[in-house]
């Protein structure tokens, strides 16, 4: 398993197994947000099954299953959320790390120029560009009614 690093507390990977959570147990995460909805695929771990597995193993669970291209700003605000409750460091999964990405950037993007947090993806291994209006409207937005940078979730 190769994770990649978004932010202090948070790492991202394509579709972990069950041996998996016990290696990233061993690299030192403390928790594991799944990305993924049950069914997308055949032999596909369930939610279940992994929620079962993490806490057997000792490690904090949360699952935020989302469709691919589908992520909301409710489900960026849970994302969020998630990464401030859990213990860290987080491994957050989805069949490719699309998606985590996706909801990483989402519940970030307020605080965090648009071509800086695009560029820290890419440095990933992920192409999110499409998601650059979605980007630019947040922090723009933000900025425009004066909110503080609330932080990067570093």
């Amino acid at each position: 398993m190769n994770p990649k690093q978004l932010a202090a507390n948070l790492s991202i990977s394509p579709q972990r197994s069950i041996a998996d959570i016990g290696q990233a147990k061993a690299q030192g995460f403390l928790s594991v947000i799944v990305n993924r909805p049950d069914g997308e695929e055949p032999g596909q771990p369930t939610i279940a099954e992994m929620r079962d597995v993490a806490h057997a193993a000792g490690l904090g669970f949360t699952a935020i299953p989302i469709l691919p291209g589908k992520a909301t700003a409710e489900d960026a605000a849970k994302f969020s959320a998630a990464l401030e409750t859990s213990e860290g460091p987080v491994i957050a999964y989805c069949r490719t790390g699309v998606r985590a990405a996706t909801l990483w950037a989402l519940s970030v993007g307020a605080s965090i120029e648009p071509d800086v947090l695009l560029q820290r993806i890419t440095e990933a291994g992920y192409d999110l560009s499409a998601l650059k209006p979605r980007l630019e409207a947040l922090y723009e937005g933000a900025h425009a009614r004066g909110e503080r940078d609330p932080g990067d979730h570093e």
